[in-house]
C-alpha cells in the first residue's frame, strides 16, 4: 500500500520524489484510472491521476464530477535501478508503459509535479493560473460548462466575471475562478 493513500501522510506527500525516482506514463484500460491506481498502490508504486471538475449533463440534471484530466493515463512514480517496474505491465486495468528503446520513458521533469503542486485538496486540478482579462475561455462547470467566453475581471476573492455570448448579446455573469480553464 502507498504511503499517504490509507495511512496518515496526505496524498500530495506521497508524490513528493525521493532520489533517483521520476515519473513514468502508463495507458490504462478505458475507464480503468481508479482500478489502476488502486491495483498500483497495492503492489506499492505511487501514482497520480489528475483530475478536473466537471458538470455532468444527463436526464436534464447537472451533476459535478471529478474526471481525469488525461483519460487513459496515469503517472506512476518508478526508480528504475529499484523498482521492479515490469510489474506495472502487468497490473490489472494497466494496459501498458510508454516506453522508450528497452526502458520506460520518463516524463520531463517538472511537468507532473506542475499539476501535483496546482491540485487542490479534493484532487482537482486547477488551471486558472496564468489568466489574463480579454482572454478567451472555456466554463468547465455549471449550466454553461464547455461554453467558451471572454474573460473581463479577475479579483482577488477568487472570482471571475466573463462575458457569455447569448443571441448576440454579451451577457456577463461571475463564476469561481477555479470554474473557468484558459481556451485552447
Amino acid at each position: 500500500m502507498a504511503r499517504g493513500e490509507l495511512g496518515g501522510e496526505g496524498l500530495f506527500d506521497s508524490l513528493e520524489l525521493r532520489p533517483g525516482e521520476r515519473w513514468f506514463v502508463a495507458r490504462v484500460l478505458p475507464h480503468q484510472e481508479n482500478r489502476a491506481q488502486f491495483n498500483l498502490h497495492r503492489l506499492g508504486f505511487r501514482s497520480f491521476v489528475p483530475r478536473l471538475r466537471r458538470t455532468v449533463r444527463h436526464a436534464r440534471r447537472l451533476r459535478d464530477t471529478l474526471q481525469p484530466l488525461f483519460p487513459g493515463y496515469i503517472f506512476i512514480i518508478i526508480d528504475l535501478t529499484k523498482h521492479r517496474w515490469r510489474r506495472v505491465k502487468g497490473t490489472f486495468g494497466v494496459a501498458s508503459l510508454i516506453m522508450g528503446a528497452e526502458h520506460p520513458r520518463p516524463v520531463p521533469r517538472g511537468v507532473v509535479e506542475g499539476l501535483v503542486v496546482s491540485c487542490e485538496s479534493s484532487g482537482a486540478v486547477r488551471l486558472d493560473d496564468g489568466l489574463e482579462v480579454g482572454q478567451k475561455v472555456r466554463i468547465l462547470s455549471g449550466p454553461f460548462a464547455e461554453t467558451l467566453c471572454r474573460l473581463a475581471h479577475l479579483d482577488e476573492r477568487g472570482r471571475v466575471r466573463v462575458l457569455l455570448e447569448i443571441m448576440g448579446i454579451e451577457v456577463a455573469t461571475e463564476l469561481d475562478r477555479s470554474a473557468i480553464a484558459p481556451a485552447a
